[in-house]
């Protein structure tokens, strides 16, 4: 796999049961990437690794007056520098190439469960913590994969010198075969301490993040509250003890890096002493020596890989373990994909509640809860949080479709939609029928206003789809986000649309206007609103109440509002006589409901002759 040829068409089933597993599994899957690696590394090596022997044959030879072979030395030196440009060129090619190939395997399996889970996964996982995985985690995964590249390469080198050390000078290769492990293994009992200060470190930085992407997602509302100053407050002693959480990760990482300089420096100072010993006793000749001291010497320029690992290993484990718990999450159901592919048509019914949505129509969906509607819709779109019966979309569980098959089949809108950054255009370019054009879902959304607030804030858009939309639609208030998020829930056409509260922002003028343009659009079509607001309730074909998790009471808005209590107090945000009998609680609230049909007829009316005018 190259970097061109990203993204993977298929990236694999990970091994998500522990972090350590996710990494070899990970490993495996670039083994052809690691081998090129280790090939290009141990030429890269072995040419710094020949460069004493050179040296010890041209100082030999300088030593003898022999021409002859300080010409040979110099051209193995010759040799042994063009090996190691080369080598080292084309290693950290590879080893880019498998941390960047890596990191997006990673991140293709992070966008694929988001995709299978949608929003049960912020329900598993704080949002945060799924941002954190899906950015530094996936880095430094990748940075243990490059780091694994260049130490594989390094170990067989260090080994292959050793080997050849003992077999040319073997009283001096003695030191150095037990030198060299002690190097190499001096650090491990400083790497627990150094990973618990690095995931404090990490745990406060990803608190600060959150911290400070909350407060700019509320910063309008902090500047009508002048609350800035307390957020600027909490935000400062947040930075302040990543700060102190980093110094402290620091200095263990500094006191690994100093072990890593003092212990190959001992090493040096044994070797000269040891050999200048032999070589005064007759012993080893001074370019063997030369020879034994300069190959040591370079030794600690791939023992440095030793460090490099240790630390990478310590950083990746914790964030192969998190992105494992991620990529562990399942649906609610495990017999998804079980049915044929193809989009059902037909009543949605949900047998847990007894809600029924039949085939063509408006329904209206009226919940005490809000959180509970909430779940209650995610529910019908086949993204269930718990076990339990499977919705059905005309006598077919959604839960045993593909899950390609149940979104085109029923779409969610729920009630805070994201818009991204973008032009119009890009906002629309999504899966569609085709059967509704943008022009008449902005239009059905009552979205003039936001189109013209668009062009208005975008330099040199003349179309008001080129008109560019900032991050998360932050430059439009929040009625605007929703109708246009609204608009592009209607361009999909899907079979069922399920909309959860998708006028809540909304003044009562454009409501009573949604409600109508939404209708007439989705004629013929089957749509779930799931609201209290008495204009969208008064458009409905039908309104099915919900007390706690089961249907109370099925009919229109006007017949609800005058025989059903409970319903009432929950449309006008009135407390509801909960001790009165069912007909003197609809007598007493015969003049309240009247006063609430009224203002509604009102509301209409001023309505349609704005839209007339």
């Amino acid at each position: 796999m190259q970097i061109q040829d990203l993204p993977y068409a298929d990236p694999g089933v990970p091994d998500a049961r522990s972090g350590p597993r996710f990494l070899w599994w990970l490993f495996r899957n670039q083994l052809t990437g690691q081998l090129k690696a280790l090939a290009w590394g141990l030429l890269h090596f072995a040419s710094v690794a020949s460069l004493p022997f050179c040296v010890g044959v041209a100082v030999q030879a300088a030593v003898d007056r022999s021409g002859g072979r300080l010409a040979l030395a110099g051209g193995l030196m010759a040799l042994a520098c063009a090996g190691n440009a080369v080598g080292d060129t084309f290693l950290h090619r590879a080893a880019v190439t498998n941390w960047i190939t890596a990191a997006a395997r990673v991140q293709q399996l992070l966008g694929r469960k988001a995709a299978v889970l949608g929003s049960v996964l912020t329900r598993r996982v704080a949002a945060g913590e799924v941002v954190a995985v899906s950015t530094g985690d996936v880095e430094k995964i990748g940075w243990f994969v490059e780091a694994l590249s260049r130490f594989t390469a390094a170990a067989v080198t260090i080994a292959l010198v050793t080997v050849g050390l003992l077999v040319y000078q073997p009283a001096l290769g003695v030191v150095v075969a037990v030198g060299l492990p002690v190097l190499a293994l001096a650090v491990l009992p400083l790497l627990p301490r150094a990973t618990r200060r690095a995931d404090v470190q990490r745990e406060k930085a990803g608190r600060a993040t959150e911290l400070a992407s909350d407060t700019v997602a509320g910063l309008r509302v902090l500047r009508g509250i002048g609350g800035e100053d307390l957020f600027l407050d909490r935000y400062r002693r947040a930075s302040q003890e990543v700060r102190h959480a980093a110094v402290r990760s620091a200095r263990m990482w500094s006191l690994i890096a100093a072990v890593q300089v003092l212990l190959p420096g001992l090493l040096l100072i044994t070797v000269v002493w040891y050999g200048v010993h032999l070589a005064r006793d007759g012993r080893i000749a001074v370019g063997e020596l030369v020879t034994v001291y300069s190959s040591v010497m370079l030794l600690t320029y791939p023992l440095r890989h030793f460090e490099e690992i240790a630390m990478a290993y310590s950083f990746s484990r914790p964030s192969a373990r998190r992105a494992a718990r991620v990529l562990s999450l399942e649906r609610a159901t495990d017999t998804a994909g079980t049915r044929p592919a193809g989009v059902p048509a037909g009543d949605l019914y949900d047998p847990g509640t007894g809600l029924l949505a039949p085939a063509g129509r408006l329904t209206a969906v009226v919940c005490g809860d809000p959180d509970a509607a909430g779940r209650l819709a995610e529910r019908l779109g086949g993204h269930a949080t718990q076990e339990g019966g499977a919705v059905l979309l005309g006598g077919v569980p959604l839960d045993e479709l593909p899950l390609d098959s149940a979104r085109t089949a029923v779409l969610v809108q729920d009630k805070d939609p994201v818009l991204l950054s973008g032009t119009l255009r890009d906002l629309f370019d999504v899966p569609a029928s085709g059967a509704v054009a943008p022009e008449a879902a902005l239009d059905a959304a009552q979205c003039g206003d936001v189109l013209a607030a668009l062009v208005q804030g975008s330099l040199g858009a003349e179309d008001p789809m080129d008109a560019r939309i900032t991050e998360r639609g932050r430059s439009l208030s929040g009625g605007q986000r929703q109708r246009l998020a609204l608009a592009r829930s209607l361009v999909t056409d899907p079979e069922v649309l399920v909309l959860d509260e998708p006028t809540s922002a909304v003044d009562s003028h454009t409501e009573a206007r949604v409600a109508r343009g939404v209708r007439d659009l989705r004629a013929g079509r089957t749509t779930v609103v799931f609201t209290s607001s008495p204009l969208l309730l008064d458009r409905a074909d039908r309104v099915v109440f919900l007390h706690g998790d089961t249907v109370a009471a099925v009919g229109d808005h006007r017949e609800l509002v005058r025989t059903e209590p409970r319903y009432r107090a929950v449309v006008t945000r009135e407390p509801e006589d909960a001790t009165a009998p069912a007909g003197h609680a609809a007598e007493d609230g015969g003049p309240r409901a009247d006063k609430v049909l009224h203002g509604l007829g009102e509301l209409e009316e001023l309505a349609e002759i704005e839209e007339t005018a």
